[in-house]
């Protein structure tokens, strides 16, 4: 169930992003907004960089950039983590998570 809102930042070539991430899901799927991050489904498991492979390649999907314009800046190994997506202003962003 959905909480709250996503905490969303912007910088000055982008938006920041808390994400929190469950791995070994049935499908990749944005869930929407939870413990004011954005709450990610991922089908792959937390080995050897999978699951943030397929987080990246998730979020590409669902914000409609290129995959490049994604990274993680912080919580490389943990479910909490904040992407920073280049290109993409607030409103933006605000408007793709619906809030």
């Amino acid at each position: 169930m959905a909480e709250g809102r996503v905490k969303i930042s912007e910088n000055c070539d982008g938006v920041l992003v808390p994400v929190h991430v469950a791995p070994r899901a049935s499908k990749s799927q944005v869930a929407g907004p939870f413990a004011g991050a954005l709450k990610v489904r991922l089908a792959a498991p937390p080995v050897d960089g999978a699951a943030n492979s397929e987080l990246i390649k998730t979020l590409a999907k669902f914000f409609g950039v290129p995959k490049s314009s994604i990274s993680i800046v912080k919580g490389l190994s943990s479910k909490r983590k904040t992407i920073k997506i280049t290109g993409l202003n607030m409103a933006s962003a605000t408007e793709k998570i619906g809030g």
